[in-house]
């Protein structure tokens, strides 16, 4: 009986501990994402990305902050480390199509995108 209940047990926690592992989703990853450009936290998107195995080319297209896409909130909020990143890893006719809203923002990233574009 109690080799019954010991088995019992254990198999019980088993499965509880597997059915807990949080996800995460994509209301969050967004919002972080948004909060890292905001902050110009280059390394802490980094991270993140890798952490959660994203990419920016793959998340570019589904994610806006304040209604806006990352390049350009990046260029709003002056973001220059975060959005100097994006433009390295999206391609050119990504960042070509995005040149236009970029245009009011920082300068830097205007010149490195003209860069990303022309080379």
């Amino acid at each position: 009986m109690k080799k019954l209940l010991l088995a019992s047990t254990i198999t019980a926690l088993t499965l509880t501990s597997v059915v807990s592992i949080p996800q995460a989703s994509a209301a969050n990853i967004a919002q972080s994402v948004c909060e890292y450009v905001a902050a110009d936290d280059k390394k802490r998107m980094r991270s993140f990305l890798k952490t959660n195995k994203l990419k920016i080319r793959s998340i570019f297209d589904g994610i806006q902050c304040n209604g806006k896409n990352l390049l350009e909130f990046a260029s709003t909020k002056g973001s220059v480390k975060t959005g100097s990143l994006m433009i390295s890893k999206l391609p050119k006719k990504v960042v070509s199509a995005n040149l236009a809203l970029i245009q009011n923002g920082s300068q830097p990233l205007i010149d490195a995108a003209n860069k990303r574009v022309s080379s």
